[in-house]
């Protein structure tokens, strides 16, 4: 990929201490990329870096800036040549953004839209964006396809829909632009090294950290929000894809959509339902205990049933997740019993 090239591409990573993030990062290092991370740490580690150097060999050059901050993000910008920016930094709780819905609407939207403007002032015409399978609303039939209607049900995913639209007339006001829109399905999981898994400050938003902290003894049970949705078990379903599969899929955006003038939209998830019962069944055979839960009222937000086509992502990007739920339990248990306060204890 980087063969006859002067130069290795430089990619600007926001939210690269994140979850996410760090992995694209690792990912992004080993196929030859020369990465800067910019980060507030307002939901990540800065040890995040170490280990990432640990596992690469690499450390990459950080800003601890918050994307808010006009005059900081310009100045990075005027530091480094970048090509193209993958755009991960947000707030990104459902349940958080309902109960804070200003804050979600100010950070997310107005911190990109610095980062846009930024990046033409610079002339970096190349973004991916870190989008969401909740832009989908409550989606009439599954699997989802990237051109079945948009709706959302929460401020968080109200956020990124929007976002898709900034960046959708973005281009349409100057086709230099290539816009790649990726609709991340559920991420779980953590590197295959163990030093590097989802670390959420206080109580975890998702399903698999809170399940992952049951196990190590931190929490006391699992909340299952709901067990009288219209599926098997009455539980949610989603889509949960290895967050290193979905780290790729950064990498495959990069190589195929880069300087491709457009709006690009793709799906990345597994195309596989599991409900929550069956995440903390294979989490119970990944950690070799029982886990106790509990069932609680749904979750103001949620939707019952949520799994993607990633056809058009195999079909154009030549990407599709080759992870299964228990490999994706595995790693996340070896990161939590390898480091049961997260990178607290690093």
């Amino acid at each position: 990929m980087m063969k006859g090239m002067e130069r290795k591409m430089k990619i600007l990573v926001t939210g690269g201490a994140g979850y996410i993030g760090s992995h694209t990062t690792i990912e992004l290092i080993k196929a030859g990329y020369d990465v800067v991370v910019l980060d507030n740490l307002d939901n990540s580690n800065e040890k995040v870096l170490d280990v990432i150097c640990e596992v690469t060999g690499t450390r990459p050059t950080f800003y601890k800036v918050d994307l808010l901050d006009y005059d900081a993000v310009d100045q990075c910008f005027s530091e480094n040549k970048f090509d193209a920016v993958i755009h991960f930094a947000g707030l990104k709780a459902v349940g958080e953004s309902c109960r804070i819905p200003i804050r979600y609407y100010h950070n997310n939207i107005t911190g990109t839209l610095n980062l846009v403007d930024i990046m033409q002032k610079h002339e970096v015409y190349n973004i991916v964006f870190s989008s969401s399978a909740t832009v989908y609303g409550m989606p009439k039939t599954v699997p989802i396809t990237e051109d079945f209607p948009l709706a959302t049900t929460n401020p968080y995913g109200s956020t990124k829909l929007m976002l898709e639209n900034i960046l959708t007339d973005v281009f349409k006001a100057n086709d230099k632009w290539s816009v790649t829109l990726l609709r991340y399905f559920n991420p779980i999981g953590a590197h295959e090294s163990g030093k590097l898994g989802e670390d959420p400050k206080g109580i975890p938003n998702n399903l698999l950290p809170y399940v992952a902290q049951v196990a190590v003894g931190k929490l006391d049970f699992v909340h299952v929000f709901g067990n009288d949705y219209d599926t098997p078990d009455g539980t949610g379903v989603r889509d949960y894809i290895h967050v290193v599969d979905l780290a790729l899929g950064h990498l495959k955006a990069l190589e195929h959509k880069t300087n491709q003038p457009g709006v690009h939209i793709f799906n990345l998830g597994t195309g596989n339902g599991y409900s929550v019962l069956d995440v903390i069944r294979a989490f119970e055979k990944a950690c070799g205990k029982t886990l106790p839960y509990k069932i609680e009222a749904r979750r103001p937000g949620d939707i019952a049933i949520c799994y993607a086509d990633a056809k058009k992502a195999k079909e154009e990007l030549g990407w599709e997740a080759t992870r299964d739920i228990t490999e994706m339990c595995e790693d996340a248990w070896r990161w939590q019993s390898n480091n049961p306060n997260g990178f607290c204890e690093l």
